[in-house]
C-alpha cells in the first residue's frame, strides 16, 4: 500500500506527516513483497495483535512473501488477514474477486481470520481513477464486494482515502452499511470520512514505525477485534 502519491494526498503529508505513536487501540500491520523476511516474534513483542498482508494484485499477481507471511502470522498467534490490491482498469470486479479467493483471499469463522481487504487507491501504473467514470468505479467495487460476499459470507473491507474515493467515485455513500472502512490517513487524526461510513473499522496512520510495513489500529477493543474476525 505504498501507492497513495497522487497530489491531495502528497500535499497534506508534506504538512501533517504522522509519527507513528504508542496507541490504546489494538494495533496492527499491513505487509507485502516489500517486506520480506520478517520476524513475526519481534512484531509481537512490540504489541501487534493483527496483521493484513498482500495475497493478489489484479488478475496475474500473486505475491511471492503471501504464504510464509501468512503462516508466520498465524504461528505467533496473530488475528489476520488478506487484501487485494485493485485494478479496475484490468477486468471486472467478480473477476477480480474470484482471483482473490482463489489465492488466499478466503475467510472462515475460526475467530482469527479477518474478512479479505481490496485495496482501492491511485493507479500506480497510470490514470488515477484507472480511466473509469464515479458510476464505472461505484459498479467495479459493487461487482467485487458482492461477488466476495456470495463467495463467504461477509463483504470486503474496503482500504482507501478520502481523495482517492472522492475523485475516483464521487464520494459514492452506498457503501457504509455492508463494508467496514478501512481509512489510509497518515495523520495525527483520521480526519473526514468518505460519504457513507459514520466511523472507520481501521485506520492506517502511518506508513512507516518500529515493525515491518504501514501501522494501523482497530478502533475499538481486542474483544471487538475477534468479534470482527469471528464474524459475530
Amino acid at each position: 500500500m505504498k501507492y497513495l502519491t497522487h497530489l491531495a494526498l502528497a500535499l497534506a503529508l508534506s504538512a501533517v506527516k504522522a509519527n507513528p505513536v504508542k496507541r490504546d487501540n489494538p494495533q496492527g500491520i499491513d505487509v507485502s513483497s516489500h517486506q520480506p523476511d520478517i520476524d513475526w516474534n519481534s512484531v509481537v513483542s512490540n504489541g501487534i495483535v493483527f496483521a493484513y498482508i498482500k495475497a493478489t494484485e489484479g488478475t496475474d499477481y500473486i505475491s511471492t512473501e503471501f504464504n510464509s507471511q501468512y503462516t508466520g502470522a498465524t504461528n505467533v498467534g496473530l488475528i489476520r488477514g488478506s487484501y487485494h490490491f485493485a485494478l479496475p482498469d484490468a477486468s471486472d470486479g467478480a473477476t477480480q474477486a474470484n482471483y482473490f479467493l482463489a489465492h488466499g483471499g478466503g475467510w472462515s469463522a475460526d475467530g482469527i481470520t479477518l474478512p479479505g481487504a481490496v485495496d482501492l487507491e491511485s493507479n500506480p501504473y497510470g490514470d488515477q481513477c484507472y480511466g473509469l467514470s464515479s458510476s464505472a468505479m461505484v459498479t467495479w467495487i459493487t461487482d467485487f464486494s458482492n461477488t466476495y460476499h456470495a463467495a463467504t459470507g461477509r463483504y470486503p473491507v474496503f482500504y482507501t482515502s478520502i481523495s482517492w474515493w472522492t475523485a475516483c467515485t464521487g464520494n459514492s455513500d452506498a457503501f457504509g452499511n455492508n463494508n467496514p472502512l478501512w481509512l489510509a490517513s497518515w495523520n495525527s487524526s483520521p480526519g473526514t470520512l468518505p460519504a457513507g461510513w459514520e466511523y472507520y473499522s481501521f485506520w492506517q496512520y502511518a506508513d512507516s514505525g518500529p515493525n515491518p510495513g504501514d501501522a494501523d489500529l482497530w478502533n475499538g477493543d481486542l474483544d471487538g477485534l475477534k468479534r470482527m474476525a469471528l464474524g459475530s
